[in-house]
C-alpha cells in the first residue's frame, strides 16, 4: 500500500506541491496547510481532519495571489494527490457523510470512478463572502478538486444561517465522505471502485 503521495503542479502563474500521507494526523498537521487564504486553509484542514489525512500544501506565485487562483489550483492539485491514491491502492472509491455544527448542517457524496463532476445544492442563503473570503471561490475549490481527482463529487446544504458554520458543514462533510471513499477493503484487493473496471483510451494521431 502506497501511503504518501506527492505531487507538484507547476504552470507560469504558480508553483504547487501538495503532499498527502494517510494515518494517524500529525500533532502539528494545520501548520502544513500553507495557502496565502486563512480560512481556506481552516477548510482544508477540516477535510484532512475528517479523512485522516495529513495533508501538507506549499505554493509560490509568479505574480498575482489571486483567490481564484489559489482556490482553482490548490484544489485540482489535492485532487490529482487524492485520485493518484486511489489508482494505486483501489479503496473503497465511495463514500458519504454528513457534517454539522451547531446550526448547520451538509451531506456529501464522493465517487472515484474517473468521471469528473461537482454539484452544489441548497435552499440556504448565504453571504457573498465569509472571513474577507468570496464564498463562491470555496466552491471553486471543490469543483477543482473533483477535476483534479476525476471524481464525482456532490455536496447538499440542508441549512445554517451563520457563514463560517455553514461552510464548516459544507467541508466536514466532505472530509466524512472522502474518508470513507480512501478506506482499503481487503475483499476489494485487485477491484476498481466502479463496475466498468479500469477505463483505458487508445489514440492515434496522423
Amino acid at each position: 500500500m502506497k501511503n504518501t503521495i506527492t505531487v507538484t503542479r507547476k504552470s507560469t502563474e504558480t508553483v504547487i506541491i501538495v503532499k498527502i500521507e494517510k494515518g494517524e494526523l500529525v500533532p502539528n498537521y494545520r501548520k502544513r496547510i500553507k495557502t496565502p487564504l486563512p480560512f481556506l486553509n481552516h477548510m482544508i484542514e477540516h477535510i484532512a481532519w475528517r479523512a485522516g489525512l495529513n495533508i501538507s500544501i506549499s505554493m509560490n506565485f509568479d505574480a498575482f495571489e489571486l483567490n481564484h487562483l489559489v482556490c482553482e489550483d490548490v484544489g485540482m492539485t489535492l485532487g490529482k494527490a487524492v485520485g493518484e491514491f486511489v489508482r494505486l491502492n483501489v479503496p473503497s472509491g465511495y463514500g458519504s457523510g454528513t457534517g454539522m455544527i451547531d446550526e448547520a448542517v451538509a451531506d456529501a457524496v464522493i465517487s472515484f470512478e474517473d468521471r469528473s463532476l461537482f454539484n452544489f445544492k441548497t435552499a440556504v442563503k448565504y453571504g457573498e463572502t465569509v472571513e474577507n473570503m468570496p464564498s463562491e471561490e470555496l466552491l471553486t475549490f471543490l469543483d477543482g478538486f473533483a477535476q483534479g481527482a476525476r471524481c464525482t463529487l456532490f455536496v447538499d446544504l440542508r441549512c445554517g444561517e451563520n457563514g463560517h458554520h455553514i461552510w464548516e458543514a459544507v467541508y466536514r462533510a466532505v472530509g466524512i465522505a472522502l474518508g470513507a471513499a480512501l478506506s482499503v477493503d481487503p475483499n476489494r484487493v485487485g477491484k476498481t471502485s466502479g463496475v466498468a473496471g479500469e477505463v483505458k483510451y487508445e489514440i492515434s494521431a496522423e
